[in-house]
């Protein structure tokens, strides 16, 4: 991957006439270099049992090959023909909810062993049609895999011989392990086993997660193996991991291990959505690019982001640019959209693409092309940059499995809305905010102790092995952030019978034994451990925050500590967005990582030519991200991005370079003024 790769997905199949030339030289117009196909068309591909048609498939090849444009091919296993379904109906994924219909998409079971049979077959002879051709430069395998609600005969059958080696076959070992005597829920053998969706034990329920998540790791896993039967050295392997989903790209994606999946990958991808307009803000696309490089601590491929999408996501001039400039300052290698073309029916009829429903050139497309032609005159300033971040969060799938069971702000007969993302974003949003650059790390991550500034949010069921990783990390002269949550459970979501915050409380210089919802006026979040401090080590705690109830008024709400050669900064509850900025720029101090000058909005808080009313939450959510990377001749790159409607100014705190957008020079302390949704790129 020598060069920046730019496009979008396109499916010829869709078209309402033939215009796969035209198409073409529209992309070539606009700098695109890569299209994605295939992945959505098994039942063009085979339109009956074992009759294949890869017309389209060869046609857009022999085209793209044509004008130059490399093809990423995905294998079409994500949505079933309407004659497998027929013929099969139990290749319909059975969930919680019974048995599935025909329709959407992403609706079979992936263990079962007749869909996997077809999908083997496709698979290949997709593959005997295109590995050989020069334009295909990857694959990528399936499309945003998860376990799709899994929960029939094959998954139960499955999942009890997965606890069988968990436990040895010992279903005592099991039943102590999950507390299964309560209720009289404890198996005495295991034909016994019940179907584990009645539960109401949630360490079984978050066990029968974790071994959902690793059917989809298997089997992305075993289409790589596939694949790697028939690709040649120079192909990738590739997968579109996803994220939570809140309207847009969100968080922990619960039902995938991106960790995991990516160990079957030779280069990471992801799609990333978010929103536009007043709302766009950066951290969208910063937090699934931090998620996606830190995979594999290396470039990734961005292989679905709006073009315009839903109308409320159509961008305003400036913003495509600004968007896919802010993909590469985290590090994507390509950025395709999804899709080319805006599709004339069904049900994504208004997620448009690049081109609106009349396949004419229109304002996105010209920005599109901005960007593609500014990228091949860019070149090596732009490819392969590279990132050395200080900090890292460390995020936990079986966190977020537990505190969507037991849910922050749960009550008796209310289930609550807070989960793990609501701890987990407006840590990193702040984090971006203040332009403190970080990874985002999973717990087997081998780098965790080497960050100088390890923070890490609501990590509630955790192994004592990562307790004490963290631990050393700041014996050893880290700086840790953690809040509320941590440590509470052990791996199997079985509470820890000492104090908490388990094995921390020495680190922290504090414990607790009580927690509690706040009522009436506060800074902090509803939730709220009544912290007790120790002042361990001889090394005296330092209360940051106390609660404003004056039933609480003797505990501490948020504590500092040194501990060994480093310190820790314990949260027993969310602060509000100000007093968590304090916090966590406080941390960042201490951790040595120095950060860039703030930019200032220019005009007056009660300027007429904004855009949006800029009231001081309005300037606190749109800002000006810094981001820096070292590009592939060793020169340090920095974006300076404007997410706002107004114009920003400040300064370049960097070696002397060179505005990579206009070609000025550029030197160190020279002032730089964005343009509402702008942005300069500093070459030093």
């Amino acid at each position: 991957m020598d060069k920046l790769l730019y496009g979008a997905a396109y499916y010829d199949e869709y078209m309402p006439y033939e215009r796969c030339e035209k198409d073409a030289e529209m992309m070539v117009k606009a700098g695109m270099n890569v299209v994605r196909i295939a992945e959505s068309t098994w039942g063009t591909c085979e339109p009956h049992d074992g009759v294949f048609d890869f017309s389209h498939v060869e046609h857009v090849c022999d085209v793209m090959e044509k004008h130059g444009i490399s093809v990423i091919v995905g294998t079409p296993t994500y949505a079933v023909p309407t004659w497998l379904a027929r013929k099969y109906p139990e290749i319909i994924a059975e969930t919680a909810d019974g048995p599935g219909r025909y329709g959407t998409r992403q609706n079979m079971d992936i263990t079962n062993p007749i869909y996997l049979s077809y999908a083997n077959r496709v698979i290949r002879k997709l593959l005997e049609v295109t590995a050989h051709r020069k334009c295909v430069i990857g694959f990528q395998i399936d499309n945003e895999t998860k376990y799709y609600g899994v929960a029939g005969r094959h998954v139960q059958e499955g999942f009890i011989s997965w606890l069988k080696e968990k436990f040895h076959g010992d279903v005592e070992e099991m039943n102590a392990a999950f507390g299964l005597d309560y209720w009289s829920n404890r198996v005495n053998s295991w034909e016994d086993f019940p179907d584990v969706r009645g539960t109401i034990n949630w360490s079984l329920a978050a066990e029968f997660d974790r071994y959902r998540r690793q059917l989809v790791t298997d089997f992305l896993g075993w289409q790589a193996s596939v694949v790697r039967e028939y690709k040649r050295e120079d192909q990738f392997i590739t997968h579109n991991l996803d994220f939570g989903w809140r309207d847009y790209s969100y968080g922990v994606q619960p039902d995938c291990e991106h960790n995991k999946v990516a160990q079957h990958l030779t280069v990471a991808g992801c799609d990333i959505y978010h929103p536009s307009q007043n709302e766009l803000t950066g951290e969208e696309i910063a937090f699934g690019g931090d998620i996606i490089r830190s995979l594999k601590n290396d470039n990734y491929l961005v292989l679905e982001t709006e073009a315009q999408g839903y109308p409320w996501w159509t961008p305003y001039p400036g913003q495509l640019y600004l968007q896919a400039m802010s993909h590469v300052a985290s590090g994507a290698g390509m950025v395709e959209y999804w899709h080319w073309h805006s599709i004339h029916n069904s049900f994504e009829t208004y997620w448009k693409g690049v081109l609106s429903h009349d396949l004419e050139e229109n304002a996105v497309y010209r920005e599109a092309s901005l960007v593609g032609n500014t990228w091949k005159r860019l070149g090596d300033h732009l490819a392969g940059l590279k990132k050395k971040n200080k900090a890292a969060i460390l995020v936990s799938n079986s966190a977020y499995t537990a505190l969507s069971l037991f849910r922050i702000d749960a009550v008796s007969g209310d289930s609550g809305t807070l989960n793990y993302n609501d701890v987990l974003r407006p840590i990193y949003n702040s984090l971006f905010h203040m332009n403190a650059e970080c990874d985002i790390i999973f717990k087997n991550n081998p780098r965790l102790e080497e960050y100088d500034l390890l923070v890490v949010p609501a990590l509630y069921a955790v192994p004592d092995r990562t307790v004490e990783r963290i631990r050393k990390s700041v014996e050893n002269g880290g700086i840790l952030v953690t809040t509320f949550k941590t440590a509470f459970s052990d791996e199997n979501m079985k509470v820890w019978a000492d104090l908490q915050p388990h094995g921390l409380t020495e680190v922290c210089g504090a414990s607790y034994q009580t927690f509690a919802f706040l009522t009436g006026e506060s800074r902090l979040s509803m939730f709220a451990e009544l912290l007790t401090p120790n002042d361990a080590g001889g090394e005296k705690t330092e209360v940051l925050m106390k609660y404003d109830n004056p039933a609480w008024s003797g505990y501490a709400a948020a504590v500092y500590h040194r501990y060994g050669k480093g310190a820790a900064f314990y949260l027993g509850a969310m602060p509000d967005r100000e007093k968590l900025e304090e916090i966590l720029a406080r941390a960042v101090r201490e951790a040595g990582i120095e950060l860039p000058p703030a930019f200032v909005p220019r005009e007056s808080a009660d300027s007429a030519e904004n855009w949006v009313k800029k009231t001081p939450e309005a300037l606190a959510a749109h800002t000006v991200a810094v981001r820096k990377g070292v590009n592939r001749l060793g020169k340090t790159v920095t974006f300076y991005l404007n997410y706002s409607a107004w114009t920003q100014e400040g300064v370049h705190a960097g070696a002397d370079g060179v505005n990579l957008i206009d070609g000025a020079a550029v030197k160190n302390g020279d002032k730089i003024v964005l343009a509402p949704w702008a942005l300069a790129v500093v070459e030093s």
